[in-house]
């Protein structure tokens, strides 16, 4: 992420502005999401999801963490009979995702909420795709997120975990390991694996895609 960052920053500057990256807030958060918006390796995955998902005009969508709302404008120009619902923990992303999706939004079409992932909005009906782009490192307690995720499943319902890894070095190995440790917390939250689609960017994009066999959660 580093990279899209000019080089005379200092290193606090840079540390404090990847953090951003996290939960954008102010004007260093503005910042971090034009930068997602128009970093190109940033569009393309996101874009590339919803095309692996393959969404139907009918189908009840959720995306966690939507940041400036790329995927949502992907998702709403497919999902014309349905809902595409968004959360996110920061202001700044739903303003900027409330401006890029703003006619689809008037529809009634897109709705969006600022929450954090552990406190998710109810929905009135059993949702169809579940996804998240790059962000479940920074969910409290992954497994039990999960967990809930599934609960909001229709029985046959789809989760799709992206990750493209930005650690440094990171390569098309890393890469692999990412998608099993995603697979494997799916398999543990009770999804049954579906399949892995792997997008060839520098480095790699996994997406893990599970799905909700069971009628109901197991209880916890």
């Amino acid at each position: 992420m580093t990279s899209v960052l000019p080089r005379v920053l200092p290193a606090r500057a840079i540390r404090s502005m990847v953090r951003q990256f996290g939960h954008p807030r102010g004007l260093p958060g503005r910042l971090v999401g034009w930068i997602m918006a128009h970093r190109r390796s940033n569009v393309a995955r996101n874009r590339w999801v919803v095309a692996v998902l393959d969404v139907r005009p009918t189908e009840r969508v959720l995306e966690i963490g939507f940041g400036p709302g790329i995927a949502l404008a992907e998702l709403a120009r497919r999902v014309t009979r349905g809902q595409v619902y968004g959360v996110d923990h920061s202001a700044v992303m739903v303003a900027q995702a409330s401006r890029r999706n703003a006619a689809a939004i008037a529809a009634h079409r897109v709705r969006l909420t600022q929450a954090p992932v552990d406190r998710l909005p109810s929905f009135t009906e059993p949702l169809d795709t579940v996804f998240a782009v790059n962000n479940m490192a920074f969910w409290p307690d992954p497994q039990a997120r999960l967990r809930e995720l599934r609960g909001l499943l229709r029985p046959g319902g789809r989760i799709a975990l992206v990750s493209q890894p930005r650690s440094p070095g990171a390569n098309r190995e890393t890469t692999k390991r990412v998608a099993q440790e995603l697979q494997d917390a799916l398999t543990r939250a009770g999804f049954t694996w579906q399949r892995t689609e792997t997008l060839a960017l520098d480095p790699p994009v996994a997406c893990v895609i599970a799905t909700n066999t069971a009628t109901n959660p197991a209880p916890q």
